[in-house]
């Protein structure tokens, strides 16, 4: 069962005129360690991989814009590049370099285009599903027209614009979302994930803290070739976990994870979408090895 949580500070950073929130753990003197939530998230969702690694590393936690206690974006949606920029202004800011860095889902998309453009700042790069659609979705997603997919996503922008934030009476019918949400979370962690991820209205009730927005994708083709460049000039040694029940594919079985110089693969049983969450101790077990090489 995950321990207690001794919470760290609260900070923000501004990038593209956005008040963006961060999370420091403490630790200055401590090789930097960077943790990137992933899509409808929050920084707080690393909570118990902090709370483990915190003696070892000076950890940073960002929420992403339009997630957390960061500030919305008006006038567009959420684009990956932008994101990226987030990330290289609040590690340029801080000069946390070289840097390690441990990524989920949206969160790991971002990191290993950092480490691509990057590569001699980081040292060490842990991304759980962070890989984007797998080669068949994106095969799907080539064969519909512009009209398909432009018109597409200018209707999905649309149906959004129209779509009021989802109100839970209370933290607990919240928490039961949660839960839906990943069956393998314990009624402790999902409720700490809950009270950290939801506001309370002026009514009483609760929403979650994400604009969205965030979840519009962009209305370009998955860019296969740029991606495996980017993934190919990573120079650090990559870590990449993925969930035996996730809807991800195995990046050996699709071969991704041959754009990588330097990359594992660890494929884990009994674990969804957030290996983090589904299989805690082993996922600690692996990631404290690998950071301190």
């Amino acid at each position: 069962m995950p321990t207690p949580i001794a919470g760290p500070t609260s900070h923000v950073y501004y990038s593209q005129r956005l008040r963006l929130h961060y999370v420091d753990w403490g630790n200055e003197g401590a090789p930097p360690l960077l943790l990137v939530h992933g899509g409808q998230d929050h920084c707080r969702n690393w909570d118990w991989v902090a709370q483990a690694l915190r003696d070892e590393y000076h950890i940073i936690a960002p929420d992403l814009r339009g997630h957390g206690d960061s500030q919305w974006v008006i006038g567009s949606t959420y684009r990956m590049d932008d994101y990226v920029y987030d990330i290289a202004q609040l590690l340029h800011q801080k000069q946390l370099f070289p840097v390690r860095i441990v990524s989920h889902s949206l969160g790991g998309a971002i990191a290993l285009r950092y480490s691509g453009l990057y590569p001699e700042n980081v040292h060490r790069l842990v991304a759980i599903e962070g890989l984007g659609p797998s080669p068949k979705m994106v095969a799907e997603r080539v064969k519909r027209s512009p009209q398909e997919r432009i018109g597409g996503w200018i209707d999905t922008v649309r149906d959004l614009a129209g779509r009021l934030p989802r109100r839970y009476k209370n933290l607990d019918e919240a928490c039961a979302r949660m839960q839906d949400a990943n069956p393998h979370l314990t009624p402790e962690q999902a409720r700490h994930l809950t009270r950290h991820g939801t506001t309370q209205n002026e009514d009483g009730t609760y929403s979650w803290k994400f604009d969205n927005y965030v979840r519009v994708f962009s209305s370009d083709h998955f860019n296969v070739e740029e991606a495996n460049e980017l993934w190919g000039r990573i120079a650090c040694p990559t870590l990449l976990f993925r969930g035996k029940e996730s809807w991800a594919s195995d990046p050996e079985a699709d071969g991704r994870v041959q754009a990588f110089r330097n990359a594992r693969v660890v494929n884990v049983d009994d674990a969804g979408h957030w290996v983090h969450h589904d299989q805690l101790d082993l996922f600690l077990e692996y990631v404290s090895e690998f950071l301190a090489d």
